[in-house]
């Protein structure tokens, strides 16, 4: 072929891509990361120094796979969060990770994340939408056996038609498995919480799985500022012996799993185990707070909140919105604080207590159909707020969400106009309609 021949791919596009340096047959591929010193939790999340990075949520997701000491990582590569476990491959080729492959789809990558955590090592893996639901039934075991393995979600739409952008509305699927569930806002939150929580799920008093959400596409495929700690730092190895329960070998089955056949054919004996197993799941989740509150800052956090006439409260890339709403609307010489929800399970309905007793009206905007955020926050307040609470307005499908919206709802909220854009279904309080009110309490 001659010097001006250009290689062109089967669609007639130029091929730019060039061969892979050589490199020397000595040089261990594994050097930096055996360099790695491992310092406590205390000291990477609040005192090691940090750089800032403009990365994308999946290169932030690979970074915290970086700084967490991984073991074990199974993908079953699916969008939006195919980038994110095709890096943390590229972390297990550089030694980063200590095993790593691809499942043939998520029931199996599910599973075999259930062993490996059962058998005392560190998990994580990723999916998203459709895949979170066909990996459910393993995902909602997974509390139950007490295995401290960490899901990344980067939810998208799940209802037909089919698309692939971000709608969240899987969330309300994983609220009520047991598992210990965050939202993240952005790059720097996908960051922060995936490190958090393998310590936080791995604490003897914890000891299980957590969810790490963000709004596919908004956060993993766009680029914000991140800060970093060293990468040559990392956290604590999982010491197993810590946990809830025993770790899986020859003499310890999976937790509360019955190997006596008397035990299964007794429907007390069953109902009792699983009853008060799942007491036990649910007393792990609150236990889950003071962690949250040491690693995390808070279930939740307030801007502006004290003497405003009207809050939002929000998740997700929702909040992000609602940040520049408050912007808008203090322009428009409007008091409005922002409640930034970072835990949803456990919730923080102490703290939305605390924070909303004296206003009069709380906006909760959503990227779902369904208002699982706003029926939570209904749920934690009633009989301890006279707020007025507008559940919305919400996107879905894989709308943006224009900020005009969330201003419209807190000025019609404030003076009593009627919204344009919220279902009266979907509003509780003030002068509602007590039928409608009643209905608002039903569906929640």
């Amino acid at each position: 072929m001659s010097e001006t021949e250009v290689k062109t791919n089967p669609q007639g596009d130029p091929i730019t891509s060039v061969a892979a340096p050589k490199v020397d047959g000595k040089k261990d591929p594994h050097a930096e990361a055996k360099r790695q010193r491992v310092v406590t939790p205390e000291y990477m999340f609040f005192e090691a120094p940090r750089t800032r990075e403009f990365i994308t949520g999946s290169e932030a997701a690979k970074e915290a796979i970086r700084r967490s000491n991984v073991d074990l990582a199974i993908a079953y590569p699916i969008t939006p969060q195919s980038e994110t476990m095709q890096l943390v491959g590229v972390l297990y080729g550089e030694g980063y990770v200590k095993e790593y492959y691809r499942g043939e789809e998520e029931v199996g990558v599910m599973a075999a994340i259930a062993g490996g955590s059962r058998s005392g090592v560190r998990c994580f893996t990723a999916t998203a939408g459709p895949g979170t639901l066909r990996g459910l039934e393993g995902i909602a075991s997974w509390p139950g056996h007490r295995l401290p393995a960490v899901a990344m979600f980067t939810c998208r739409v799940v209802n037909a038609p089919l698309a692939i952008q971000p709608d969240n509305i899987e969330v309300a699927y994983l609220l009520n498995c047991g598992m210990i569930v965050f939202h993240a806002e952005n790059q720097q939150d996908m960051f922060d919480f995936i490190m958090a929580g393998f310590v936080i799920g791995e604490k003897n008093d914890v000891t299980l799985p957590v969810g790490v959400c963000c709004d596919g596409f908004f956060v993993t495929h766009a680029r914000g500022y991140v800060h970093m700690q060293d990468r040559g730092l990392k956290l604590p190895p999982r010491d197993a012996w810590r946990g809830a329960v025993p770790v899986l070998d020859a003499e310890n089955p999976p937790a509360r799993l019955s190997r006596d056949a008397p035990v299964q054919k007794s429907n007390f004996m069953a109902y009792n185990i699983h009853a008060v197993w799942q007491q036990e799941v649910w007393a792990a989740v609150e236990r889950s707070r003071k962690y949250i509150n040491r690693y995390m800052g808070g279930l939740l956090s307030a801007e502006n909140v004290e003497n405003a006439d009207a809050v939002i409260i929000a998740s997700g890339s929702a909040a992000a919105q609602s940040r520049e709403a408050v912007r808008l609307c203090k322009e428009k010489g409007l008091n409005v604080g922002l409640i930034k929800i970072r835990s949803l399970r456990p919730f923080p309905t102490k703290e939305l207590r605390e924070l909303c007793g004296n206003v009069k009206l709380i906006v909760v905007p959503e990227f779902n159909y369904v208002g699982w955020l706003a029926k939570e926050v209904a749920t934690a307040i009633y009989g301890y707020s006279k707020a007025k609470i507008i559940g919305g307005p919400r996107v879905y499908g894989g709308q943006s969400m224009p900020v005009e919206l969330i201003v419209d709802e807190v000025e019609s909220g404030l003076t009593g106009k009627k919204s344009t854009n919220v279902a009266m279904s979907q509003v509780m309080g003030g002068t509602v309609n007590p039928e409608e009110v009643a209905h608002f309490m039903r569906s929640i």
